[in-house]
């Protein structure tokens, strides 16, 4: 009986445990302002627009326990058809942002965009808190659709840097960060977590397969702007 009691009150200790961290867990979520999407829609650089990409931020956020936010995806669009352009830092708000266990990755846009920012292969993490695959691993998934320069604004019209502006799978180009800022070597600045590198491949350089090419998957960095 001694031994049948003990192993209860073990068993009971463990699931008090278990209980007590589940919520501690969940406000961690809850309070999460910045992920790496785990998915795209699908359909490599089309991403239905500006709009489209926010309802992705913001359908992942719901599954992450941070619907409560407003989120929007870290893109630039590019001045075309009578319409001016858009600088991705200026869609974000103001920070601090934190990922998914709590880390703060930047304080402020000055900060996100400055060189002692905290984004690194083992703090972008996805909306899960699961670390995106970088260089080295397989497949590598580090690419990350930004269409922006290294301050965070669009680049000039003309050469397209944007898919269409986020509407195209068969047309253009997709400027791309590195997740975990590796490149090939020290010097390169593919080590930049928003402005590494063009997309390319077989297709041009915007559908899935492209994407895939050169170490992406269509994700994107989501921050929340509340």
């Amino acid at each position: 009986m001694i031994r049948i009691e003990n192993s209860v009150t073990m068993s009971g200790l463990a699931l008090a445990v278990a209980l007590l961290a589940a919520p501690s867990a969940q406000a961690q979520s809850a309070d999460m302002t910045f992920f790496v999407t785990s998915n795209g829609p699908g359909k490599g650089a089309d991403l239905g627009g500006l709009d489209g990409a926010d309802a992705q931020c913001q359908k992942l956020a719901q599954a992450g326990g941070a619907a409560a936010k407003t989120w929007r995806a870290y893109l630039s669009t590019q001045a075309a058809d009578g319409k001016p352009a858009v600088n991705a830092k200026d869609r974000i708000g103001k920070g601090p942002w934190q990922n998914a266990r709590g880390v703060v990755v930047a304080k402020d846009i000055a900060d996100l965009h400055g060189a002692a920012n905290n984004l690194t292969k083992q703090t972008a993490l996805s909306e899960k808190g699961e670390v995106i695959n970088g260089r080295g691993d397989t497949p590598n998934r580090h690419d990350i659709l930004t269409g922006s320069q290294a301050d965070g604004t669009a680049f000039a019209a003309g050469e397209d840097k944007t898919c269409k502006n986020w509407t195209s799978s068969t047309q253009g180009a997709a400027m791309l960060g590195h997740a975990d800022r590796q490149g090939l070597r020290d010097d390169e600045p593919s080590k930049s977590w928003n402005s590494s590198h063009p997309s390319r491949g077989p297709d041009g350089g915007c559908s899935q397969a492209d994407l895939k090419t050169t170490g992406g998957d269509g994700l994107l960095y989501c921050f929340a702007v509340n």
